[in-house]
């Protein structure tokens, strides 16, 4: 199971993962020209929904990645005012998440930005979520004895961004067991080394990134009905990292790469992008729960 705790004892949202259930991929639709390494890996037509969220994910083939990374401009979340959190009467239901993060060596990461409360002015950690915040999350690895761990950055301002910054983020292996998230923008930065076993260099692995309207203790249940809406998402690029003699090289993460999935379907989501704009894995993203 793949799931993700928030810290200070406030909340519990569920994050779309990559275990399979109902299937709502749309095939990829690769443009004439795309370039391949010699003997790359194809994704797949489609993969198989995970219940609980409404999520746009891009997800490559299984082959000799190392990383993902983009630019992106956070987008702005309008939230279904009845869809009040009982637990928690200042905040809601619904939650909006940006992020990365893959599967190699059986182990699930994912890896980004989430809504959450903040520290005030005054040091006092806020009953709403007002900003932006990096998370990283990491399931289980036999292989190396890792349990399960979730972390935010510090509650601190120079770790806020905003709906409308613009942010460059990338998860990468730097070295055999370890991935590097970066994020930055607005005057910000955030980097964190963080031990997952399950990557290395020399295995095979995927990488994905993700856009999502997140809900409250429901992982692995039918998404529930919401008014919330997200919008305003651009991916201005994505690229993925290709293990190439032990090093990263970074490539486009254009439309011949992915496997495009839009869960629970594909009627919740406006996706624009030209074909300059899939080639360098680039497009717009709303998400609307109540349907277009």
């Amino acid at each position: 199971m793949t799931f993700r705790y928030l810290v200070f004892g406030l909340c519990v949202i569920s994050l779309s993962c990559s275990k399979k259930k109902e299937n709502h991929s749309v095939p990829p639709q690769p443009v004439p020209g795309h370039s391949f390494y010699a003997g790359e890996v194809r994704p797949v037509t489609s993969k198989n929904c995970f219940a609980g969220a409404y999520y746009r994910k891009l997800v490559s083939s299984v082959d000799e990645w190392g990383g993902i990374g983009g630019q992106l401009v956070l987008p702005t979340a309008v939230f279904d005012p009845l869809r009040i959190n009982p637990a928690k009467p200042a905040q809601f239901l619904d939650n909006p998440s940006v992020y990365m993060g893959g599967n190699m060596g059986g182990q699930e990461t994912d890896i980004g930005l989430t809504w959450e409360v903040i520290r005030d002015g005054n040091g006092i950690v806020t009953a709403d979520r007002r900003a932006y915040r990096p998370f990283l999350r990491r399931t289980a690895h036999s292989g190396s004895a890792q349990a399960a761990l979730y972390e935010n950055a510090p509650a601190e301002a120079r770790y806020y961004w905003y709906p409308g910054e613009e942010v460059t983020m990338s998860v990468k292996i730097v070295a055999n067991g370890v991935l590097r998230f970066t994020v930055e923008g607005a005057g910000k930065k955030f980097e964190r080394d963080f031990d997952c076993g399950g990557y290395t260099f020399t295995g095979k692995g995927e990488f994905k990134r993700v856009n999502a309207i997140d809900q409250v203790s429901n992982e692995g249940k039918p998404v529930q009905a919401t008014k919330t809406k997200v919008t305003g998402g651009v991916w201005k690029a994505s690229y993925l990292y290709r293990i190439v003699n032990g090093q990263l090289q970074e490539t486009p993460f254009h439309d011949g790469r992915y496997t495009d999935m839009r869960c629970p379907s594909a009627s919740y989501f406006s996706v624009s992008a030209t074909q300059e704009e899939r080639s360098k894995g680039a497009e717009k993203i709303d998400i609307h729960g109540g349907g277009l």
